[in-house]
């Protein structure tokens, strides 16, 4: 089954250094209904103006994952580990109790616009503090990050695959899920999903959708599309 969740009925913020879209309850936006879907609690889309930065800030017992869209970003935490994430590249950060995070924009003339997701973790896995990773353009469908990092993707303290998938207008893929849960989210273009034999949702630039029970998905472009497909199968 699929549930789609339209862009238009998101969270928003426009803080002025600041705007973003909340897929989920963040910050002043919060919906007693939308408090996450399984172990993915956050998924937000932001725009950081020029040389805007969040000041450091702890998190809960999370793995935060950024995708950079366009700009450059510099991360830094309170023990002194940094690292600089260009436009088509993703970061992973394994926060840590007591131990804090900042970001800047490091363009004084472009916007950084980047998508991040929290994903509950595990406290008793110890991974790599910051990890990054290339996105090639081409690439039908990469694995950006997985609980052993195969595939030279980043390595999570849980049991979520998380997808990129990029298709040309009228191009398909067929994605298998461990299940039953994983969402969908539209960065950018227009699509048709479809599970099962006879459901088929729509989804636009910014849309996302949930599934429900299906161990594959089915996704045909209906113009330039990228999208994340988050599996969560606990």
């Amino acid at each position: 089954m699929i549930t789609t969740r339209s862009a238009s009925a998101c969270g928003q913020a426009d803080f002025g250094w600041l705007q973003a879209r909340y897929s989920f309850s963040f910050g002043h936006y919060f919906d007693p209904k939308l408090m996450g879907y399984a172990s993915l609690r956050v998924l937000n889309q932001e725009v950081l103006a020029p040389g805007a930065s969040f000041q450091p800030r702890t998190y809960p017992q999370v793995d935060v994952l950024n995708i950079v869209l366009q700009g450059e970003a510099e991360y830094r935490d309170s023990e002194g580990n940094h690292i600089i994430v260009n436009e088509g590249e993703a970061a992973l950060f394994s926060t840590q109790q007591g131990v804090s995070y900042s970001e800047i924009n490091l363009s004084k003339e472009r916007p950084l616009t980047r998508m991040q997701l929290w994903l509950a973790a595990c406290p008793e896995h110890e991974n790599p503090r910051m990890q990054r990773i290339e996105l090639p353009e081409g690439q039908t469908s990469q694995l950006l990050a997985s609980p052993d990092g195969t595939e030279g993707s980043l390595q999570l303290r849980q049991r979520v695959w998380i997808h990129q998938v990029a298709l040309a207008p009228g191009e398909e893929h067929l994605l298998l899920l461990h299940g039953p849960r994983a969402y969908l989210q539209s960065i950018h273009g227009s699509l048709a999903a479809f599970a099962g034999a006879d459901q088929q949702e729509n989804l636009g630039c910014g849309d996302g959708a949930f599934l429900q029970e299906e161990r594959q998905i089915r996704l045909m472009a209906k113009t330039p599309t990228r999208l994340l497909v988050v599996d969560i199968p606990v």
